[in-house]
């Protein structure tokens, strides 16, 4: 006889099947669960839902649904999902701003950002879209129009927009419109997206600047643009270099390099315009 707690379980699992957010791999996975085409008890089936959902979840890596359904029937604590994109729709207090930046995979936009003092949250997410509420699989198409970037939530008083302008130009390759280091695409794209007309003032003199450095021999090709909506992304990509340390490492590692050898061409380049 079926209960109460087994019938919430089981419209958990349908409604986890309907839910558009859940992956494929994981849908397939809760359809076998439904079919039950071998018979077995609710709390066998459970038992291996979990096994197979457990790889994924230890890393968290589970979209945030998903994730949440694992933790209920594993009875592990429950982890808010959603306290950045709860942090994203939160009022700012009167000293604090937002800047939002893409500059390639969000991956790797976090970190650097992240841990400077005045910095409140910084968050990953898709800016410059055609679509509501867009899933990192449907801006991975590059056919919504949306951007990888991250918004800086900071406190004024501490740190300036200028300041991260500053950071955001060392993190890029600012003549590569085609996307960034290993990840092509227009989802991949440098841009600057701003908020208001005193920083969108502060990013056409931050490029201007970089323009007349004649650091690079090619053209400065960041685009700057009024961001319309920002969507966090989803929890498994939030704070990416804390919960996937090694493949964070090897990432930042490949990009170290890639700047390094960035670094080089332009102090050559400067060498010569300066014999020039």
């Amino acid at each position: 006889m079926m209960t109460q707690a087994d019938d919430l379980v089981w419209q958990q699992i349908y409604n986890l099947i309907l839910n558009p957010r859940t992956r494929e791999w994981e849908r397939q996975v809760l359809v076998e669960t439904k079919d039950n085409v071998n018979g077995f008890s609710l709390n066998t089936q459970l038992e291996q839902l979990k096994s197979e959902l457990k790889p994924l979840a230890v890393r968290r890596n589970l979209t945030p649904d998903v994730m949440d359904f694992y933790l209920s029937i594993t009875g592990e604590k429950q982890i808010d999902t959603r306290d950045k994109m709860s942090r994203h729709y939160q009022a700012d207090l009167p000293y604090q701003e937002r800047a939002i930046f893409a500059g390639g995979c969000f991956w790797c936009m976090v970190e650097p950002f992240d841990k400077l003092p005045g910095i409140i949250d910084v968050i990953s997410g898709y800016t410059g879209g055609s679509i509501v509420h867009p899933s990192y699989d449907e801006v991975f198409s590059q056919i919504t129009g949306h951007i990888e970037s991250v918004e800086i939530i900071f406190d004024s008083r501490q740190i300036t927009y200028q300041q991260l302008l500053a950071i955001y130009w060392s993190l890029i390759d600012p003549t590569d419109e085609y996307g960034q280091f290993d990840d092509r695409g227009e989802s991949y794209k440098p841009v600057i997206f701003v908020t208001n007309n005193v920083q969108l003032s502060l990013a056409k003199k931050s490029k201007t600047d970089m323009i007349n450095s004649q650091l690079f021999k090619k053209p400065i090709v960041v685009d700057i643009r009024e961001v319309l909506k920002f969507w966090p992304a989803e929890n498994y990509h939030q704070d990416f270099y804390k919960k996937n340390v090694s493949r964070y490492r090897a990432i930042k590692r490949s990009r170290k390099i890639f700047l390094k050898l960035l670094q080089t061409k332009k102090a050559m380049h400067r060498i010569f315009t300066i014999r020039e």
